[in-house]
């Protein structure tokens, strides 16, 4: 069946208001199973962890399951490389302390210019702790692509810890991580994959990544304000946790600080349970693609990702053809059609003589949701010499956008133009 965006968008409340929401980079709307899945655990489940009771029991068979299919959206080898946290960026600096336990100084962490901050000042801060050093790779200006050849230069036989973005956050770049994991390995070091951006855009396997970890935040794939890391299981037993001492010593519960979000980890399911919807609904074309390697819930979860994929590159095309037809636009990013395979749909530009809160004030004014400044990817509007000058605009459509209102946008900032 052929991608049905008004099938899709029948599963999101929030659309029903008539508002544009291209503010998804920041944080998507939710699917109605989402809510009915938190709801229901608050109001049936709803127990602390371990007791001897019936909802204890049940509330823990909710966290199990959704635990269990995060490790099937992102083929993890067991649900107990799944540790769930407030979001990436507290899950990150966790980790980082307990790997900067294995830090002396001397040793070097690599970080890149186009990478969101909650994977660079997280490595900043434990570098500074241990007396490491921080190696830089640069981005190209020109289309806001990671410069490879630099990343060869600053990964050495000092390399601990190459931390890299599967997707940036500011201008949709996707990078190919398999090949900066295999530049991390070669070192000997540890590959980290900042994968919050391109989890609600396409499929993700962190066994044929090869990564030792990876990270997202389900509020960017339709569900609630939660994080989840992937960590090869190994490596999660071995680091030492910060946690308190009656806590488990085992992954992922040595990881999850404290009485977690229960009622968040359900909604992680439901948004799972309506990927797995899209998957079935839409993804038998990509049956072939993904059925050798997947099975049940993963190979549905993957046919979402791969059905979500090929239509966002049609909404990808369609916002670079309407923001170029307006005059004053420079995009900053991959702007060539035939590599829409090398970015997500997150769009950022900049309009001569205007500031970008102004232009957002006025989207927003007109029905249109979008960001303005750098989006905590600091590393990227200061190379970009916008940091002083308000950073961008940034249009981020996901798989319920349509490309009526990216005409509507078109036409909003054709009016701004003209004012």
């Amino acid at each position: 069946m052929t991608f049905d965006v008004a099938q899709v968008r029948a599963h999101f409340p929030a659309l029903k208001s008539g508002a544009v929401f291209f503010d998804n980079p920041g944080g998507t709307q939710v699917a109605a199973g989402v809510v009915e899945r938190m709801t229901n655990y608050l109001l049936r489940t709803n127990a602390n962890h371990g007791g001897a009771f019936r909802t204890s029991a049940e509330s823990d068979e909710v966290v199990h399951e959704a635990h269990a299919a995060v490790a099937d959206f992102l083929n993890a080898a067991s649900p107990d490389e799944i540790v769930f946290g407030a979001n990436m960026t507290t899950l990150t600096f966790a980790m980082s302390r307990a790997l900067g336990r294995r830090l002396k100084p001397g040793d070097e962490i690599v970080v890149t210019r186009l990478d969101h901050d909650a994977n660079i000042a997280p490595w900043l801060q434990v570098a500074e702790d241990r007396g490491a050093t921080i190696r830089w790779v640069d981005l190209r200006p020109q289309d806001c692509t990671l410069v490879m050849e630099d990343f060869e230069a600053q990964i050495t036989e000092h390399t601990k810890i190459v931390a890299c973005g599967y997707a940036s956050n500011a201008v949709g770049t996707i990078n190919d991580v398999r090949l900066v994991v295999e530049l991390a390995h070669a070192a000997g070091a540890l590959a980290y994959v900042d994968a919050v951006q391109f989890a609600p855009h396409g499929p993700i396997d962190v066994r044929a990544l090869g990564c030792d970890f990876l990270v997202c935040s389900a509020y960017k794939f339709f569900g609630p304000h939660v994080g989840a890391l992937y960590g090869r299981y190994e490596l999660l037993d071995e680091l030492q946790a910060y946690k308190v001492r009656p806590a488990p010593s085992a992954p992922p519960g040595k990881f999850e600080t404290g009485t977690g979000n229960f009622e968040g980890y359900a909604g992680v399911l439901g948004a799972l349970e309506y990927l797995e919807w899209v998957g079935e609904t839409f993804g038998g074309q990509h049956t072939k693609e993904f059925a050798g390697r997947f099975r049940g819930r993963a190979l549905k979860l993957k046919q979402a990702m791969g059905a979500i994929r090929d239509y966002e590159r049609e909404l990808s095309q369609a916002l670079l053809d309407v923001l170029e037809e307006t005059p004053g636009v420079t995009i900053h990013g991959i702007t060539d059609r035939r590599r829409l395979a090398e970015r997500v749909p997150t769009v950022s530009f900049t309009l001569k003589g205007r500031h970008p809160r102004d232009i957002a004030q006025a989207l927003g004014q007109a029905g249109i949701y979008v960001w303005d400044g750098n989006y905590y990817a600091l590393a990227v509007t200061t190379r970009l010499g916008l940091e002083e000058s308000g950073g961008m605009v940034r249009v981020g459509p996901a798989h319920y956008n349509t490309v009526k209102e990216i005409e509507r946008l078109g036409e909003a900032l054709r009016q701004i133009v003209s004012a």
